[in-house]
């Protein structure tokens, strides 16, 4: 998994713990609905512009947000190694 993966699936489970559509989220950031589903599918990187755009709206730090990347990505090399 890229970190770009990741990332998406962590931004898609925070904004709909929000119970935030990608519209109502691009709205709230100031960005493109079709940029925030880029970055949910892991096609787009996001910018730490947009990252601190998207914090507040899910009530959610940067650090915390990319700490939850983190550790899915490195929960994926591990179950990898156990392969």
């Amino acid at each position: 998994m890229e970190a770009e993966q990741a990332f998406g699936q962590v931004l898609r489970e925070l904004r709909k713990q929000k119970g935030l559509s990608q519209e109502q989220l691009a709205l709230e950031a100031d960005l493109q609905r079709n940029y925030v589903s880029l970055l949910e599918r892991g096609l787009n990187s996001a910018t730490l512009k947009t990252l601190f755009k998207l914090s507040p709206i899910l009530e959610v730090s940067v650090s915390a947000m990319l700490g939850q990347v983190e550790s899915r990505l490195i929960d994926r090399r591990t179950a990898s190694k156990k392969r």
